[in-house]
């Protein structure tokens, strides 16, 4: 059963680093420290379990040996960013001391009292050190569903303010974080500036666009995409946000 726990806590590990855009690791299986607790017997069944979990995976795994914790072995996960440095995350840790501690038993097949082995499961490790990871793996460019802010609205000129406050409560109202640039600066600026702060996309809206009733299209990654309807921008947007698109 140890070993069938093990291999759901990795499911979820990989499943959640997916989402978030990793699909390369380093992983390495620390074993029993010269000071530990817990039997040979038990520390044997564990690391067994632990490097099992990871075989029937097809996972390659590094060994570090006497690097367990006292009460227990562990597998580290590591996610690869972009440039291909490993960074902390996950981590897989048997513990035996604290089922000792509060006394936890269950009753076997056999009907005897059992000791069992508690599994820490940490998935993401501190959310500070996994944001920075995040940062480094994307270069600050996060796909729509991650951006803090996912649209931008530039208005050309102040004939232009009425119309961006109201494509704003719509996006608002479908909840796509969304700011309006209103400074008394060039379209220009106001483009590079919304271009370096890596936001997925702007809205340039003139005379043009709100005599139509649409938004001009500009795409970090596509570039200028054109006129569009605002219902067709707020569909593309959800779609992107739906299927957590990079």
């Amino acid at each position: 059963q140890l070993e069938q726990e093990i291999i759901g806590v990795i499911d979820f590990v990989i499943d959640t680093m997916k989402v978030f855009g990793f699909n390369d690791y380093k992983i390495d299986l620390s074993t029993r420290p010269p000071k530990s607790i817990g039997t040979d017997e038990i520390w044997s069944q564990a690391t067994s379990a632990l490097k099992n979990a990871l075989e029937s995976k097809g996972m390659s795994y590094g060994i570090n040996e006497g690097e367990g914790a006292f009460y227990g072995p562990k597998i580290d996960i590591m996610v690869k960013d972009a440039l291909g440095r490993p960074w902390q995350c996950a981590t897989i840790q048997c513990d035996f001391a604290l089922p000792e501690r509060f006394d936890l038993t269950y009753i076997s097949a056999d009907g005897k009292k059992e000791r069992p082995v508690m599994l820490h499961r940490v998935i993401l490790g501190s959310m500070e050190r996994f944001m920075g990871t995040l940062i480094e793996h994307y270069a600050g460019a996060f796909p729509v569903w991650l951006a803090p802010v996912q649209a931008a609205i530039i208005p050309i000129t102040d004939r232009s303010h009425d119309y961006a406050d109201n494509i704003f409560r719509q996006l608002q109202n479908e909840d796509i974080r969304v700011e309006v640039d209103k400074r008394n600066e060039k379209l220009q600026y106001k483009i590079r500036e919304s271009e370096m702060n890596k936001i997925p996309y702007m809205l340039i809206i003139g005379d043009k666009e709100k005599e139509a009733g649409t938004v001009s299209v500009r795409a970090r990654k596509e570039g200028d995409i054109g006129a569009v309807k605002i219902e067709e921008f707020i569909a593309r947007v959800k779609k992107e946000i739906k299927n957590k698109c990079s």
